[in-house]
């Protein structure tokens, strides 16, 4: 800048408009003394200007983190965060010191928007203050430790393990639920809250890590979280145990999306294509219809003893008929093996009766590997309201099987 241009430059700071002002204060070539000048207008935009521009001198900055203007601080957390790397509190440059004081001022800034600035341009950066990254993580306010809680990648497993331990804030934990990469150790963690938006978010993150473990848990209680449905159907990977799990609960076109994934062997598909417990138990009981390939109770019964009598009304048999979704034929079955009227199989299912559904089976004479499909199907019981096998026997002592069937029947009998 030649002699007539600073002139020019210096009567504009002191008579120009308040756009030529805030133009001359973005100008890169302007010397320090014109902006420590402008740092004082009167003007909040010419004053956010020269915030903003990288050339002001360290003091004019330090001047600008007190100014009365949330606009004008914001715009200067921005422009100090980007230095963070080059900081530091000890070095023997007095300007580079007085920076990282600006920059401290700032990150103690009551405005959120103050804050938020400086969490926004250093969340990703690799080489940020490791300091400086915890205390953001730390703030109460989920626009500033949101960005860092997601994105920072000097946020190390323990770090996490301790915010989710005691989040800032309740949003704070689906922000590290969208962590990219998410391990085994942190994705346990947030499975293990009560935060619901958090466990979301987990299921949404194609990229984290879960143990298999972990989503068979997630699932097991996914029946009071229909939140939880969709995220979880759409996992990256599922098992074919999870898959059949979820088809239990979900609704029809989630199954149907379940069906349709391309990693699930194909007698799982089937079994998905197939399967109808969840129009069941999404739409309640289901309605009667004249259908031609739905048998009415006598159908059902003729079918059963027909099986019966070729000596095929086993495990086998009643697994495949529970596979296709044939809820009459397998209650049908339950009733004529167990030698008892299809009422009381009918008023175990209507009761939703865990314990009356094992006890069928058990009097049946079919094993315990048919309990969980017959409470799935009969019950419309989710996997957490199943009484499944222990240790390959049965969940209940042959005493209480035979009061449960004791009570059926009265109850079949009552309602007769």
């Amino acid at each position: 800048m030649n002699a007539n241009e600073y002139e020019e430059a210096k009567r504009i700071a002191r008579a120009g408009t308040v756009e030529e002002r805030a133009a001359l204060a973005r100008r890169s070539d302007m010397p320090p003394e014109l902006l420590f000048y402008l740092a004082a207008d009167q003007e909040g935009v010419v004053r956010a200007a020269v915030a903003a521009n990288d050339t002001t001198p360290a003091q004019a900055n330090r001047l600008l983190a007190e100014d009365a203007d949330e606009q004008v601080r914001t715009a200067l957390a921005r422009k100090i965060a980007a230095l963070a790397p080059t900081l530091d509190a000890e070095s023997r440059d007095r300007l580079q010191r007085l920076t990282y004081e600006t920059l401290q001022k700032l990150v103690e800034d009551a405005a959120v928007s103050v804050r938020a600035a400086i969490a926004d341009v250093v969340k990703d950066m690799p080489d940020a203050p490791r300091d400086l990254i915890l205390r953001l993580a730390r703030d109460v306010e989920i626009p500033v430790c949101g960005p860092v809680l997601e994105f920072s990648p000097l946020l190390t497993t323990e770090d996490l393990l301790g915010l989710i331990d005691q989040p800032p804030n309740p949003d704070a934990l689906a922000a590290i639920a969208r962590r990219p990469h998410l391990n085994e150790t942190v994705s346990d963690a947030i499975a293990a809250t009560a935060s619901s938006p958090a466990i979301v978010a987990l299921l949404r993150n194609g990229s984290a890590q879960i143990r298999e473990a972990t989503l068979d848990s997630l699932i097991a209680q996914a029946a009071d979280h229909v939140e939880w449905h969709e995220p979880l159907v759409r996992r990256p990977k599922l098992s074919p145990r999870a898959a059949r799990a979820l088809a239990a609960i979900v609704a029809d076109h989630l199954v149907r999306a379940l069906a349709e994934r391309p990693d699930l062997d194909e007698a799982t598909a089937e079994f998905l294509r197939r399967q109808t417990v969840k129009q069941i138990a999404w739409r309640g009981p289901e309605i009667p219809t004249h259908r031609s390939d739905r048998p009415q109770p006598a159908e059902a019964m003729a079918k059963a003893t027909e099986l019966t009598t070729r000596g095929l009304l086993d495990d086998t048999t009643l697994l495949a008929a529970a596979t296709r979704g044939e809820a009459r034929l397998v209650a049908a079955m339950l009733a004529r093996a167990a030698s008892l009227p299809l009422a009381v199989v009918d008023r175990a299912a209507t009761l939703r009766s865990a314990k009356g559904l094992v006890s069928l089976c058990w009097k049946g004479g079919f094993s315990p590997k048919v309990l969980e499909p017959v409470q799935a199907l009969l019950g419309r019981l989710p996997p957490s309201g199943m009484l499944v096998a222990v240790d390959d026997g049965w969940p209940l002592s042959e005493d209480e099987m035979r009061w449960q069937l004791a009570f059926l029947m009265r109850e079949s009998r009552a309602r007769a």
